[in-house]
């Protein structure tokens, strides 16, 4: 099963790579910083699956960072976990308010913490639940390889299959053509970014059959998404 990613914001150095060696262990795909400017720069260049947001950081303070994510079609979907040292109902309800999706104050216990990051994963992902992926009447089974759509079988080719798979883990969330080739091809990849849109056109002549709806719509100037009919 593909790794889930998490960026983990947070300038204690000790405690950042304290978090970093947990979720590392955990099995996740971990990236870091400790300056709110550069958290904004690197969700938009390649949206991870949650964000551990620590609340004072430099440059950007993370409530703001939450705020800008939030009102970014491309990010307001990815799961906030607020990490902070400000414990009070106020400012509990403030950082909810603006958009987080779970609050811990330190200190606090990392088992807890990797349950947390775990079960907003799960809500947002239900691909973590299982082997198989379900979207819509798509099902994408990881074991067998095998994709049905309304229960018929579909016959995919390799990059196909990853490139639905990238999707259905992804769902509503606007992908661009570099995030997609990052995420399919690999980041050190030279593929030319026109080769998603190939591969897409495949992918949906492959999966919309007998007038279905297209579940992958193109977002101009943007990239792809794929949304429920």
């Amino acid at each position: 099963m593909m790794k889930p990613s998490i960026l983990v914001v947070e300038d204690d150095l000790a405690l950042c790579e304290l978090l970093t060696w947990n979720l590392g262990a955990e099995g996740y795909e971990v990236r870091s910083t400790g300056d709110g400017e550069e958290a904004l720069l690197m969700v938009r260049e390649q949206a991870p699956d949650a964000i551990i947001l620590d609340w004072m950081i430099e440059q950007v303070p993370g409530i703001e960072v939450c705020r800008q994510l939030r009102k970014d079609k491309a990010t307001a979907r990815v799961p906030i976990l607020m990490l902070t040292a400000r414990g009070e109902e106020e400012d509990r309800i403030r950082g909810f308010k603006t958009g987080a999706d779970d609050y811990v104050t330190k200190p606090f216990s990392p088992r807890e913490l990797m349950a947390r990051v775990e079960a907003l994963l799960r809500r947002s992902r239900p691909s973590l639940a299982g082997d198989v992926l379900v979207f819509g009447d798509l099902e994408l089974d990881f074991a067998s390889h095998r994709v049905r759509r309304k229960g018929e079988a579909l016959h995919l080719g390799p990059t196909e299959f990853k490139l639905l798979r990238y999707f259905m883990e992804r769902p509503n969330r606007v992908l661009s053509r570099q995030q997609i080739l990052d995420g399919v091809w690999g980041m050190d990849s030279d593929i030319d970014e026109r080769t998603v849109d190939v591969h897409i056109r495949r992918l949906r002549k492959a999966i919309n059959r007998d007038g279905e709806s297209d579940p992958i719509r193109t977002v101009r100037a943007a990239g792809y998404s794929m949304d429920a009919s």
